[in-house]
């Protein structure tokens, strides 16, 4: 007679069933909070063996297992787990967001309701330059002289945008056709799940220091308030070989041991090559991957070959 599969349950964690509703304040008036979540780290790894019930595998093995298959991309075992969010943001940082295409999404319809009468504000020392260097980026903050005006400005507008809307749905104008001039600022909220090899790409891309100031808060509270909570091993392996890690590229590798090997000339020979030290007006031209080549110089302590 064959023998029957154990009985499982669902797990259960307790660091993240404290927080599981409550919601997380972002920004001026955004939140994030827990819905539900299926799965822990133990379902990662029940999935990675292919087996039934916890076995007679250590904690420790189980940790070993989990930084093996991040450290090797092995993913699947990773889509197992779950986690259902509801997030109230700017309809600006929404944009970003939706655009990871891995979540299941149902969005606040301003088609069937009045739009959220809250919009995210900025505060006058809150105000960013253009990066010079990135074109979607932004670099240092405003002088809060000029900082004050901008926020006036700020209020006035969205006090007269919200005011015409009212206007309109006043006067009848469809839901639909009413909101067309609302800021961007205006908040939305939806419900978002996903799983978690998708939400870890998610936290790497939105977590990273160029990514928006806004987008990053909210990436920056789900991994550390809530991935943390509830897959602790796999948050240390993903800040291990994610977060905390450099990619380098076959030429990078090169350079790097031409450099390690105190051979300078065949470092300059290799990033010549690849096109990094056209000479310009004003010194070498700008290149993209000498420049992210020379950021990795530097957090490695070694030297940047082509710079005296």
């Amino acid at each position: 007679m064959e023998a029957q599969p154990q009985k499982l349950l669902r797990p259960n964690v307790s660091a993240l069933d404290k927080i599981l509703g409550l919601p997380l304040k972002l920004l001026d008036d955004g939140f994030i909070r827990v819905v539900d979540y299926m799965g822990d780290d133990s379902a990662i790894v029940q999935a990675a063996r292919v087996s039934y019930g916890k076995g007679t595998k250590k904690v420790h093995d189980d940790r070993g297992l989990i930084r093996y298959l991040m450290r090797h991309r092995h993913t699947t075992p990773f889509e197992m787990c779950e986690l259902k969010l509801h997030v109230r943001i700017p309809m600006d940082a929404w944009r970003q967001y939706i655009r990871h295409r891995t979540a299941s999404v149902n969005e606040y319809s301003t088609r069937y309701s009045m739009a959220i009468d809250a919009t995210q504000k900025t505060a006058p020392v809150k105000w960013r330059h253009q990066a010079q260097g990135n074109r979607q980026g932004s670099a240092g903050l405003i002088d809060p002289a000029i900082g004050r005006e901008l926020s006036q400005k700020e209020v006035a507008l969205h006090e007269y945008a919200r005011a015409v809307y009212q206007e309109r749905l006043a006067a009848g104008v469809a839901r639909e056709q009413a909101r067309k001039d609302l800021p961007l600022s205006t908040y939305t909220e939806a419900y978002w799940k996903i799983d978690l090899h998708n939400l870890l790409h998610f936290l790497a891309l939105r977590m990273d220091i160029h990514a928006q100031e806004e987008i990053r808060a909210y990436a920056t509270a789900i991994g550390e308030q809530i991935v943390a909570r509830w897959v602790p091993m796999t948050w240390e392996a993903f800040q291990d070989y994610r977060l905390g890690s450099l990619q380098l590229s076959r030429i990078e590798m090169e350079i790097i041991s031409a450099i390690g090997q105190s051979n300078i000339p065949s470092a300059l020979k290799l990033a010549e090559a690849a096109g990094w030290l056209v000479a310009g007006p004003k010194g070498l031209k700008k290149n993209r991957e000498r420049q992210e080549m020379e950021t990795k110089l530097e957090q490695l302590n070694l030297q940047i070959p082509w710079t005296k």
